[in-house]
C-alpha cells in the first residue's frame, strides 16, 4: 500500500509517544491525537509497515509444542486473500460479521480482512452458548458468522438468515474458510473508509445488567490504542504477550492494535488449561519483552517459581481489575520489575495508567494518559473537582479513544456523555500529586454504619492471607448498621472450609482493617462469574439478601 497523509499523521503521533515513553509530563504536554477524516488501519497502517517486512508479526506457540510464525508481509497477503474471498461470499461494507474464533492465525487474518472490506466485526468468545449467540445475532443484526468448526452446532437453533463460514474441518451447510487460501493476494478496496465508519461492536461483560453493545469506529480503537501502546511501554521489535481471550475488548487492545501500532511481535501461547510453569517456559523460549495479564493470572503466577524465567520481561502490566499490592511486591522481588496498573474500559482505550519510568505509588493506578483530561465528579452535585467521585473524561477536546456510543441506545449514550463528560461509572480518588486510586464501581460501593466501603480495599486485605485464593465483598443487611461487609472466599490449596478457617480470616481482617471496615460475615463458595471471568457481584448481593445457612459471623468465631 502507498502511505497516505493519514498514515503520516498516525506515524508522527506514534513516534512522538515513543520518543517520550518515559517522560509522562512531556508526553501529556505535547501529544495531539491524529484526527484523519479518512483512515483504514489495515490498509493505511498495517499494509504499509508490512511491505517487504520479514519480521514476525504473529508467533503462536501451540499446545502440542509446535510453533507457528507469520511475518508482517505474509499476514498482509493472507488478510488480502481472506478479504477477497469473504467478498465473494457476500461480505460487504457495513455488514455485521460475528467472529467466534480462538487464539489462532485465522482470527488475525479475519480482523484485518474485515477492516479492509469495511465490514463491522462483532467479536464473540468461544465460551458463549446458543442463548447468548441468539441475543448477539439478533441485537447485532448479524449477516455473517465465522466460527470454529467445533462450535458450529451452537448455531443450529439460532434464528436468522446469516452466511455460515466454518474454520477447521468441513461442516455440512457451512462454507469452508480454507477455500479462501486460493483467492488472489491483491486487494482493491471498493470505497474510502471514513474515520467515523463503524468498525467493531462489542458486547460488554454484563456483570450487573444485560450486556451493552459498544460501538467503535475506524479511529476510536486503532488510533485510540496509541495510549495503550504508551502505557505498556511497547517499542518496535518487542515480543509482546497478552493473556486474554478473543471476544473481549482487552484482546483487541493488546493482541492487535497496541502491539502492531508499535510494530512489535504478538506472541500467543495456546493452551486448554492454564499452566503457570509452562507459560513461564514459553515466555523464556520466545524472548517475551513486554507482558500483560489480568490479576487472576498474576495471582496464579506467583504460586509458581517466578525465578524459573531466566530473562524477565522489560515491562509488565495488569488490567481488567486493580491488582493487589502483595502480588506487585512478589513480582518485584523475583523479576526486578514493577507491575503497572492501567485503567480503561470496553468503551475506551487506556484512560489512566502507571506509565514506564514513573514512580508507582502502592494502590494507585497512576495518572491520566496522554490525550486525556480526567476529572472526578462530586457524587452529590455532579460537578468536577472532587477528591473522590465518579471517574470521568472531559470531552471539551474529545479524546479519540472513546466509543461512538451504545449502539441502538441513544438514551444510554446521552446519559454516559451528559454535561460534557464521559462518565465511566467507576469511583476513584485523587491525591495532592494527581495520582488516582480506584475505589470501585459506583454500584459496588456501599455504606456500613454511615461509612463508605470499597469492596476492592477489603478484598485486597483478604488476599494478603495465604489461605485466600479469591475473594469478593458485598453488603449484607444488618439491623443496627444498615449493612456490614460480607466476604465470599475461595480457599487456596491446603485450606479447608470450616469454623477454624473462618476464625483465622476474621482475625486477619481485624488485624489489617479499620474497625468500621472489617469483614463481619463470611462464606466459603465459588464466585459466580461472567463468561469474561469478571465476578457477578449482583448475583452475590441477591444471594446475600436471601440469607444462607453456610454463613459464618464474626461474633461466633472468636
Amino acid at each position: 500500500m502507498t502511505p497516505t497523509s493519514a498514515t503520516g499523521e498516525f506515524r508522527a503521533a506514534r513516534d512522538f509517544l515513543l520518543r517520550h515513553r518515559t517522560d509522562l509530563a512531556a508526553a501529556r504536554d505535547g501529544f495531539r491525537w491524529p484526527r484523519p477524516r479518512r483512515f483504514n488501519w489495515a490498509l493505511d497502517w498495517f499494509d504499509v509497515i508490512a511491505r517487504d517486512n520479514d519480521r514476525v508479526a504473529l508467533h503462536l506457540a501451540r499446545e502440542d509444542g509446535g510453533q507457528e510464525l507469520t511475518t508482517f508481509a505474509e499476514m498482509s497477503r493472507r488478510s488480502a486473500r481472506t478479504a477477497n474471498w469473504l467478498r465473494s461470499q457476500g461480505v460487504a461494507a457495513g455488514d455485521r460479521v460475528l467472529v467466534m474464533l480462538g487464539n489462532q492465525t485465522e482470527l488475525w487474518e479475519v480482523a484485518l480482512a474485515a477492516m479492509k472490506l469495511r465490514a463491522v466485526v462483532i467479536p464473540a468468545t468461544v465460551l458463549l452458548g446458543p442463548a447468548d449467540l441468539a441475543d448477539r445475532v439478533a441485537r447485532g443484526r448479524v449477516r455473517h458468522v465465522i466460527a470454529r468448526s467445533d462450535d458450529t452446532a451452537k448455531f443450529t437453533d439460532v434464528p436468522g438468515a446469516f452466511t455460515r463460514i466454518a474454520v477447521g474441518d468441513p461442516v455440512p451447510g457451512w462454507s469452508s474458510y480454507g477455500d479462501g487460501r486460493a483467492a488472489p493476494a491483491d486487494f482493491v478496496p471498493d470505497g474510502e473508509t471514513l474515520a467515523d465508519d463503524p468498525l467493531m461492536l462489542y458486547f460488554t461483560s454484563g456483570t450487573t445488567a444485560r450486556p451493552k453493545l459498544v460501538e467503535h469506529t475506524h479511529v476510536s480503537y486503532p488510533v485510540g490504542h496509541l495510549t495503550t501502546m504508551y502505557w505498556i511501554g511497547l517499542r518496535p521489535g518487542d515480543v509482546h504477550l497478552n493473556i486474554s481471550s478473543p471476544g473481549w475488548a482487552k484482546h483487541a487492545w493488546s493482541h492487535l492494535f497496541a502491539p502492531w501500532n508499535a510494530e512489535a511481535t504478538v506472541f500467543v501461547h495456546q493452551y486448554a488449561r492454564f499452566d503457570a510453569a509452562r507459560l513461564l517456559a514459553e515466555m523464556d523460549a520466545a524472548g517475551v519483552t513486554t507482558f500483560c495479564a489480568p490479576p487472576t493470572v498474576w495471582r496464579m503466577l506467583i504460586q509458581a517459581d517466578l525465578g524459573a524465567l531466566r530473562t524477565p520481561p522489560r515491562e509488565v502490566v495488569a488490567a481488567g481489575e486493580p491488582l493487589n499490592p502483595e502480588v506487585i511486591e512478589r513480582v518485584r522481588r523475583a523479576w526486578g520489575v514493577t507491575v503497572r496498573d492501567g485503567f480503561g474500559q470496553t468503551e475506551t482505550a487506556v484512560q489512566v495508567a502507571n506509565s514506564p519510568g514513573q514512580p508507582v505509588k502502592p494502590g494507585s493506578m497512576g495518572r491520566p494518559a496522554p490525550g486525556y483530561r480526567i476529572v472526578l465528579l462530586d457524587p452529590a452535585t455532579g460537578e468536577p473537582g472532587a477528591t473522590e467521585g465518579e471517574i470521568a473524561v472531559d470531552l471539551a477536546d474529545r479524546p479519540v479513544g472513546i466509543m461512538a456510543g451504545y449502539h441502538g441506545d441513544p438514551e444510554r449514550t446521552a446519559a454516559a456523555m451528559a454535561g460534557g463528560y464521559y462518565r465511566t461509572g467507576d469511583i476513584g480518588s485523587v491525591d495532592a500529586e494527581g495520582d488516582l486510586t480506584y475505589v470501585g464501581r459506583s454500584d459496588d460501593v456501599f455504606k456500613a454504619s454511615d461509612y463508605k466501603i470499597s469492596p476492592f480495599e477489603l478484598e485486597s486485605a483478604l488476599l494478603e492471607h495465604e489461605a485466600v485464593a479469591e475473594a469478593a465483598v458485598v453488603p449484607a443487611p444488618d439491623p443496627l448498621r444498615l449493612a456490614v461487609p460480607k466476604a465470599y472466599v475461595v480457599l487456596a490449596e491446603g485450606y479447608a472450609p470450616g469454623p477454624d478457617t473462618a476464625a483465622l480470616l476474621f482475625a486477619h481482617s481485624r488485624s489489617v482493617l479499620a474497625p468500621y471496615k472489617r469483614v463481619r460475615r463470611l462464606e466459603f463458595a465459588e464466585l459466580p462469574k461472567t463468561v469474561s471471568g469478571k465476578i457477578r457481584r449482583v448475583a452475590l448481593r441477591e444471594a446475600t439478601a436471601k440469607g444462607s445457612t453456610a454463613e459464618y459471623r464474626e461474633e461466633d468465631c472468636r
